[in-house]
């Protein structure tokens, strides 16, 4: 792999650990090395890591240099050979989900897709999400002080999507279990205990079966949710297979809960530190819109994404060869000179809030409406029931050690 960074400057990118030094604020060690060497090789990760919001749209436009197939983190540890074949056919063989696919059989399955995510399907949903968001904010408003992770931002975005979806309630909870289990097999580094990871790959095996069956109950019988639109009301009457849904279904439950969770956590954390703090979010000072975009800027919920150079390329001023894996940097991204007048600052309403948090070219997320939604509708209505929201005293949050994704470990707030 080439390589154009002396010895003294790959010394310093070694350094570059998301999942230890730089796991709370890994901004100010990317933005540093950033204004020297936006593309860099980082050993712990395997990866060329992009940071300059230009370059990264770049390699998202050019989909016939770069692949999405492996854009999931990989292993840290030789998995047992059980574990690895159980993570590659839990979907079903051979299965990969839309974010893994190249054209031509991405864009078919996005078309299709993207039927269950228009504006006029997110507005019509828009009623339910209120009416989740409303109930919750009730029943932890009864509490002085609670967990707004755990209590709120998590079964929050689960309902939601598992309502969407056409989950049944009484499978969230086992789809929050699942979805955990997936984080440990692929974004936590370390395990060594193999017979906690082999329970973990048979709770996704489980994963994969309860969706075929889902799948299989909605074919002979449809109903009002997506999972049914995918297979009955497709584009041009283009429809998904059941096995195509059978492999979106876990994506979209994981996809569309933890991202928002993390999202929610996030923003409220930042605002509560902000000046005007959460008054000024009650007060209507800063509109929910923009504190959902500056959020999105200054701290994404998906960190950055992977891809793999097809053939021999240029990215930055960096020559790679072909077979070399990039990390995106979405939220790196976001602190770049052009995403904000002032990009280390959290201001809502400031101005422009430019970000990648979506993506960027064919794979942007085809749920963003969505997202925007359920977020705003959140911040909403905690903000009419719960104005005098706050941090709890104590000691700050931390980050769990779950890279790509940014997620709190907890954050423990209270009522003035």
């Amino acid at each position: 792999m080439a390589m154009s960074v002396d010895s003294g400057q790959l010394q310093e990118d070694r350094s570059f650990d998301p999942y230890g030094a730089h796991r709370d604020d890994p901004y100010s060690f990317l933005t540093g090395i950033g204004e020297k060497e936006p593309v860099f090789y980082a050993p712990l990760l395997d990866a060329w890591c992009v940071t300059r919001r230009e370059d990264i749209i770049a390699v998202l436009r050019d989909d016939q240099s770069f692949s999405a197939r492996d854009h999931n983190p990989r292993p840290s540890v030789a998995l047992p050979e059980d574990v690895t074949r159980m993570l590659r056919t839990w979907r079903g063989a051979d299965a990969l989900a839309v974010g893994s696919l190249d054209p031509p059989e991405h864009t078919r399955i996005k078309e299709v897709l993207n039927v269950g995510f228009t504006p006029a399907r997110v507005r019509a949903f828009e009623p339910t999400i209120r009416t989740i968001a409303t109930d919750l904010v009730e029943r932890v408003a009864v509490a002085e002080e609670f967990d707004f992770i755990k209590e709120f931002a998590v079964p929050y975005s689960l309902e939601v999507i598992g309502r969407r979806l056409g989950i049944p309630d009484e499978y969230l909870d086992r789809c929050r279990t699942w979805s955990e289990q997936r984080i440990e097999l692929m974004m936590v580094r370390g395990h060594t205990d193999f017979d906690r990871l082999r329970e973990y790959a048979r709770g996704l095996m489980e994963f994969g079966a309860f969706a075929r069956s889902l799948v299989q109950e909605r074919l002979a019988s449809p109903q009002d949710d997506l999972i049914s639109e995918l297979l009955h009301e497709g584009k041009a009457g283009r429809t998904l297979t059941a096995d195509e849904a059978s492999v979106m279904i876990p994506t979209l439950i994981f996809a569309g809960h933890m991202t928002c969770a993390e999202a929610l956590g996030t923003i409220l954390f930042q605002q509560f530190q902000a000046p005007g703090g959460w008054t000024a979010v009650a007060d209507g000072t800063i509109a929910t819109r923009d504190l959902v975009e500056e959020g999105l800027r200054f701290d994404s919920p998906l960190a950055g994404m992977y891809r793999t150079a097809v053939s021999d390329v240029v990215v930055g001023d960096v020559p790679l060869a072909a077979g070399s894996r990039l990390l995106l940097l979405y939220g790196a991204a976001g602190r770049d000179s052009n995403s904000s007048a002032c990009p280390a600052a959290f201001r809502p309403g400031s101005g422009s809030a430019s970000h990648l948090a979506f993506g960027h070219g064919i794979h942007f997320c085809l749920g963003a409406g969505f997202a925007r939604s359920e977020l705003e509708i959140a911040i909403q209505a905690l903000a009419t029931r719960m104005p005098g929201l706050t941090l709890a005293p104590g000691p700050l949050p931390h980050h769990r050690p779950v890279f790509p994704l940014r997620a709190l470990t907890e954050l423990r707030v209270r009522q003035r």
